[in-house]
């Protein structure tokens, strides 16, 4: 990777960090848990297909013909994202 491009992945990463501590320090100050984060895909219909969009990005990341084909897809991404690796985006 480039080392501009290297640099500025490490500036996000620590303006990530510092965002996460200030939210935990948020909800600890007023006493309460923080909210769990919601789902990352969701099954939107558009005309006759069922569009599989990342809410994180807001692209489609699949199709479906049916209600039920888009519901096993959105969890099955939601087992796939779990799984990856902490850092991947």
């Amino acid at each position: 990777m480039h080392p501009a491009m290297q640099q500025r992945v490490d500036g996000l990463a620590v303006l990530r960090e510092r965002t996460i501590l200030a939210t935990a320090d948020f909800y600890a100050k007023i006493g309460r848990p923080a909210p769990a984060p919601g789902p990352r895909f969701q099954a939107v219909t558009k005309g006759r297909m069922w569009h599989i969009i990342d809410r994180t990005t807001g692209k489609t990341c699949g199709f479906c013909g049916s209600y039920v084909a888009a519901q096993h897809f959105v969890q099955a991404m939601e087992a796939a994202a779990g799984r990856k690796l902490i850092g991947r985006q």
